[in-house]
Parts: C-alpha cells; structure tokens; sequence
C-alpha cells in the first residue's frame, strides 16, 4: 500500500496549487490524484481554443442538472474539466478577483481570517501580474496575469466608452484599485499559451521527487479509522486500489466532486446516505446544500463594423490569425473572446456593484449551443452583450444519487427561485438593452439579433431569459465554510467537522458566490488553505 503525508484529491485549480505548496520543502511526499487525464493537447493549451472543449467527455464530465422550475422546467448543462488542470483547463480565463465586499462577508459570517485585508496578499502571492509588483499586484509569482487592454478587439473601446456615456466609471484595471466600473478583462495566459494552475504550478513541481501525480485514478472513498481519515481508495487501470496519508487529506475535486466523494465516504445527510445503503459516518446535512452559481442571458447584434467574425470566419482569415499565433503567439488566438465587461451597480440604491457585465466581439447565433466552436463564427459582423447578477440569492443543492461512484450527482441550482433574482433579472436585461441604445455602440448596431426587437414588454423579455439564461460555469459553496456544523461542512481553516484529518480546499468552500468569475478567488484559497495545513503541521509536531 502506498504512504504519503498528504492525499489531494483532484488536480484541478485548487489542486494543484495545494500539490506545489505542500511539496515545496522537496521532502514532503504528496500524492495527487487526478480522475482525468492530461492536459497536454492543443485545444487546452491554445487560450481560443477552448470552445472545443465544452462537449469532450474525454476531458469533461458534462454534467447537466435537473430540471430548473425557474428556467421553465429546462435543465442547464454543466460542462467540468475531467482532466489535469480541472476546470481551469477548459475555462475562458478570465482573471476577476471579485469585489471587497465579497470577503469581508465571508469573515462577518463568522470566518477569520478571510475579510478582503487577510486575502490580498494571497490573491498577490499568486500573481507574475503584466503590471509588475504593487499594492495590487504581484510579480514573479507562478501564474502569470496578462493584461489585454491594448490589444483586445477595438469594439472593447466602443462598449467602454458607451458605458462611460451611461455614467458607469472606466476601470483601467478591475483586479485593482477600482474595481467597479467598465473595462477590459484580464486573462490567465503566458506567452499566448493558458496559464492554467497545471502549467504554472504543478508542472514545475513535478520535477520533485516527492510529488507523484496520478492521473486516470478515480476516488471512490475516503478510508478512516474511527473518525479519523486515512487514506483514499480509488480505481485506476481498471484495479481497486487504495493510498494511505500520514498527515491529511485534502479535496479538492471542486463544488461537484467535493461533496460527492464526502457523501459516498458517510459525510451527509444521514437519511439520504442510509437510503442508498451507505452507513452515516457523519450525519451533516449542510453537505451538498448551499448551491450558489452565476446565471447570464446574452443579446447578439449585427454591427456595420467588422468584429472577430470577420477574422475567425473566413478560410483566409484563419490561416493569417494561425501565422500570427505562430510569428509571435499574439493576436485573436492568444486570447479569449470575453473581452470587454466590467461590473456595475444595478440603481442608485445598490450598495456596491451588483451587476457583471460582458462584451464580446464575435457572435454565434447560427448554431445550437453544442455546436458552437469559437472559431467557426456565424458568417457577418456581429457582437454580444451579457450580464449576470453578481450575489443571486437562489440557492439550489446536489447530492448523490447512487452508491455508485461513478453516477453523476442530482444537481438543482434552484435559479431564480428569490424575489431578488428575479427583480435582478428584469433590471439586467433593461440595461443590456440602455447600452444598445446608447452611442457609440448605437451607432453600429444595425439589429438585435436576438432576442429581437419584437419582444418589448418586461413579461416578454422575462419569459425569453428563463428560456435562454444559462450558467455562467461558477458553481460553488456545496461544502460551504463557517463556524456552526448545522449549516456548514469545514471551520475557518478549512477542516471537515465532526472528523480529523480530512480538509477540502477549493470553490466548494466559498461561504458566499464572489461577485465574479471563480478562477482566481479558488486559486487564493489554495494558497491560503496550503499555508495553514503547513502551519497546523509544523504546530503538531510541536505538540
């Protein structure tokens, strides 16, 4: 059997930050375990290219959720990396930290040590920001921050200068000083290539001894002694296999795997866990609950100005974007489409920004969701304005719906199930529609797309969002964070309650949504998360 001192579960994000971290002393043996497989294909590493990604199961779990009473009885599919990297791998790598507020909720709920002072220097550890070092940034740090302002499709500048005319302020840098307002978004690439967590933190760290990586290797239970975790069985190759860890083990399969595999170990519900004959360990009902996740709508335009359509489309225009990439791994493959966005207060009377807004400059309304690549736009200049509210109040749950490790969960984000929610829905679709209105972007718009301009009632326009919003790919808070076992699953240092050994590290643990994309906030909880198991270590061999 094999011994470690620690046992990660998931080289996603978080992962792979906490396999870096953990090993870094060169002695401390680490093992990895990944459910997917490599990374190391062209569609992952080239940042465009990730459209293609949605829909492999090779490298996704493609997970869809139960039917949404608030989306009309529609399910949203889920789209998760299944491979080295994790989502990470697959995602659109745009770097947003998320608001202040965000974090000093997290400490008021009862969580020290996570108010926006104690995670910045976290968010800033993490950071070979283009910036340089500042009081906002950092430099030399493992994922390299590329910010895109000056080579981003010129229509960026027409959306920020239309919602400067709305009386939204610039933001000349989102991540930093004022992070309210309108601008462009920074991305995780380096040197044209995605900067996943995998690239910037595993990979240099696998040139250690003490970390092995193991990946194909499925986890489908946690081992304890009483209640004390011990170790993770697992399958890989087709055997039943099982590591042992001296120290910890730490999940970081993200909000879908985290409290899954806590669930299928005896952490959850116990009448649930009982129902599908597995024995309660742990009776914690919070595990699995708390299901937060951002829901966008977007309204497509046909433009009287090229946009990336024109670029991306045409045979021609491929073949030069693919010369550029190779002379000097620049232009539109080296970035993402969501470009331009920035986030907005939604009234007068909203407290902070509440409101993210996105503006790409490439359409796809020619093809059904499945079908769409990113490089194979709809064929005339086009572009595409979303939103999504940053701190929805639905909260929706997932749970195990089988003994079988290998079932997928039963997912219920419960959208637009609050007041709330929906209120924010009527004011965003409002304001997509103001910046269309609104010059310059007026000015070359020719016509809404979609919806179109024959839905105008607020009933219309409602009904067509709970037809066509879908999830904006952040879920988290299904292991939520806080003091009290009754309605959380770990304490302010991230341990699982009522059982020793065991920790879970990643977006699962968000005690509330952050304001925007997920990426960044998961990869300063790893940080942190790695440095406090560190510390608890080196005060029990004090002990």
């Amino acid at each position: 059997m094999d011994a470690f001192d620690y046992i990660i579960v998931g080289a996603g994000t978080a992962g792979c930050v906490l396999a870096a971290r953990l090993s870094a002393d060169g002695k401390t043996r680490v093992l990895l375990l990944e459910a997917g497989g490599s990374d190391r294909t062209l569609y992952i590493q080239l940042p465009i290219g990730y459209g293609r990604t949605f829909f492999d199961a090779r490298i996704n779990w493609m997970y869809d959720t139960l039917p949404v009473p608030g989306l009309g009885g529609r399910t949203s599919y889920w789209p998760r990396g299944k491979v080295v990297g994790g989502s990470g791998s697959i995602n659109a790598m745009v770097h947003v930290r998320g608001q202040r507020g965000d974090f000093d909720d997290w400490a008021a709920a009862g969580n020290p040590g996570w108010g926006w002072d104690d995670v910045l220097p976290w968010f800033i550890k993490a950071e070979d920001h283009d910036h340089g070092a500042n009081d906002w940034h950092g430099s030399g740090g493992p994922q390299h921050v590329t910010d895109i302002s000056a080579v981003a499709h010129p229509l960026c500048q027409t959306f920020v200068r239309t919602g400067q005319a709305l009386g939204f302020s610039y933001s000349p840098d989102l991540n930093g000083a004022q992070a309210e307002g309108v601008g462009t978004y920074q991305i995780n690439t380096r040197n044209g290539r995605r900067a996943s967590t995998a690239n910037a933190y595993l990979r240099p760290a696998l040139r250690r001894g003490n970390l092995v990586l193991r990946s194909k290797a499925h986890a489908t239970r946690i081992v304890f002694e009483g209640v004390r975790a011990v170790g993770v069985a697992y399958t890989r190759g087709g055997q039943s296999l099982e590591a042992r860890a001296s120290r910890e083990i730490i999940l970081s399969g993200g909000s879908i795997n985290s409290p899954q595999l806590l669930q299928l170990s005896g952490i959850g519900d116990a009448a649930l866990l009982q129902s599908l004959g597995i024995t309660p360990l742990i009776d914690a009902a919070a595990v699995g609950q708390n299901l937060q996740d951002h829901l966008a709508v977007s309204y497509f335009y046909k433009s009287s100005v090229p946009t990336l359509n024109d670029t991306l489309r045409p045979l021609a225009g491929k073949v030069k974007a693919a010369l550029r990439y190779l002379v000097d791994r620049g232009g539109p493959l080296s970035m993402s489409v969501n470009q331009g966005g920035g986030f907005v207060r939604s009234g007068p009377e909203s407290e902070r920004a509440d409101l993210q807004l996105y503006f790409s400059p490439v359409s796809y309304t020619g093809s059904p969701l499945s079908e769409r690549k990113l490089l194979n736009p709809d064929p005339f200049s086009a572009f595409l304005l979303s939103f999504n509210a940053c701190r929805p109040s639905s909260r929706g749950h997932l749970q195990i719906a089988s003994a079988d490790p290998f079932a997928a969960p039963a997912i219920q984000p419960n959208y637009l199930s609050t007041e709330h929610d929906v209120g924010q829905a009527r004011t965003g679709i409002r304001l997509l529609r103001s910046i269309a209105a609104t010059a310059p972007l007026a000015d070359i718009i020719i016509d809404e797309l979609v919806p179109g301009h024959h839905l105008a009632t607020e009933a219309e326009l409602l009904e067509d969002f709970r037809q066509r919003a879908d999830t904006v790919y952040h879920p988290t808070s299904t292991c939520m964070m806080g003091p009290d076992p009754a309605t959380s699953v770990v304490d302010a240092r991230l341990r699982v309650h009522g059982v020793t050994g065991l920790r879970v590290a990643d977006a699962s643990v968000f005690p509330n949504l952050t304001s925007g994309n997920t990426n960044a906030p998961t990869v300063m909880v790893a940080e942190k998360a790695a440095a406090m198991i560190i510390e608890d270590s080196r005060f029990d061999f004090l002990r």
